[in-house]
């Protein structure tokens, strides 16, 4: 036996039972697959963040800001998200108590699940869902409960996949609408149901809510803004993706004060505080960054008709997604499983895309497509991927 291998009896029994990210196998593969790959896997705006933006931190760092936040970020940061979520969703936050800003939105959904998981809980998942929902709540020792979504029901959350799923150890419903990887979107019409069932069963919600600003006809509509809900909804949102922020980290959390003191305790441990730098540019990406954020939305939603509407001219059935910036077409016309597909693919015809089973329940059959990037790309991987289908025919 090697040390490396003699080293694997001090690792936690749950950290050697969660599997890589799906997503990130198939970016590193493309990464080692050689010049020309149309990458359509990483979820990340292909726009670098706006000019304004970025001249605001130069001018922080020469000013010498760089120091430490309060742990639970900028108050003034707080007070402009608090302003913002009023006015585009209808909810109301103290920013002095019912926020807290974290390093991107994935250590707010770390925290928040920390925050309200005893072991043996319950945590409904809907499946497909974000690939790092269901290895968090095992680490904090959660039971993952995959709740049945389906492309036929356009991957919306219905009531009667929610009830067979709920049982007396149900404690927290996760939710990611609109969605990554199906990019559905949920109407006020869609929850009501839903409200009914969560407020019933007494469920806590944690609602990962990071591509609100990105819908396409339609106003997202926040479950926490539903009667009876904001008492018992965490909600999670930050800046990478509608405001093409991915590399600077920051993310945040309203919810009420009982859940945001204790997501701030374990974050002060943890984290301390996001990036200082990071949160002058949040900033003022909400003050002046408003114009930018929708001429991407408007380019994103070019995007996504021209990409669907090809998928679906070469045979790879697709819903039409009315949120985020993911196609998640069916591949089960071609035999392949979605792992199969998306090796030979990337091989092939040198097009990048993540395979729909790392998403969970559900995803299998499916790949998912990023449209974020150049309207040259995806012409070019529509093309690729039409010969890739054409040559797959029988002679």
């Amino acid at each position: 036996m090697c040390k490396e291998e003699g080293s694997e009896r001090f690792l936690s029994s749950r950290v050697q039972l969660i599997r890589p990210s799906g997503i990130r196998k198939f970016f590193d593969l493309n990464a080692a697959s050689g010049g020309d790959t149309i990458a359509l896997g990483i979820g990340e705006p292909d726009f670098v963040t706006p000019e304004k933006v970025r001249e605001a931190c130069i001018e922080a760092l020469r000013a010498g800001h760089t120091k430490y936040t309060s742990n639970a970020g900028n108050l003034e940061l707080r007070e402009e998200i608090a302003a913002y979520f009023q006015a585009s969703f209808g909810l109301s936050y103290d920013p002095g108590q019912e926020i807290i800003l974290t390093v991107g939105s994935s250590e707010a959904v770390d925290l928040a699940l920390r925050t309200v998981i005893n072991p043996g809980d319950e945590v409904l998942i809907p499946a497909p869902s974000y690939v790092a929902y269901e290895p968090i709540t095992h680490l904090h020792g959660g039971k993952i409960i995959e709740v049945a979504i389906s492309a036929e029901q356009q991957f919306k959350l219905t009531p009667e996949a929610l009830q067979a799923a709920i049982s007396p150890n149900a404690k927290v419903l996760m939710l990611n609408y609109p969605s990554n990887p199906t990019g559905s979107v949920m109407t006020e019409q869609d929850w009501q149901p839903i409200v009914e069932l969560i407020i019933k069963h007494d469920l806590v919600v944690i609602s990962d809510e990071v591509y609100a600003e990105l819908t396409y006809g339609r106003k997202h509509v926040s479950i926490a803004s539903l009667p009876g809900m904001r008492e018992r909804t965490i909600v999670i949102s930050g800046f990478s993706k509608a405001f093409a922020m991915t590399g600077w980290r920051v993310g945040y959390a309203c919810g009420p004060r009982a859940f945001v003191a204790a997501m701030l305790k374990i974050h002060q441990y943890t984290a301390v505080c996001a990036p200082a730098i990071a949160q002058v540019a949040a900033l003022e990406s909400l003050r002046h960054g408003l114009a930018a954020k929708d001429e991407m939305m408007a380019s994103y939603n070019e995007r996504r008709k021209l990409f669907v509407a090809g998928l679906n001219a070469i045979g790879l059935k697709c819903h039409e997604p009315e949120g985020a910036f993911y196609a998640f077409p069916s591949i089960a016309s071609t035999g392949m499983s979605s792992e199969q597909f998306a090796l030979h693919l990337l091989k092939e015809a040198k097009v990048a895309v993540v395979p729909g089973h790392v998403f969970g329940m559900g995803g299998e059959g499916h790949v998912r497509c990023s449209y974020a990037t150049s309207i040259v790309d995806l012409e070019r991987a529509l093309e690729r991927m039409d010969k890739f289908m054409q040559a797959m025919q029988p002679v």
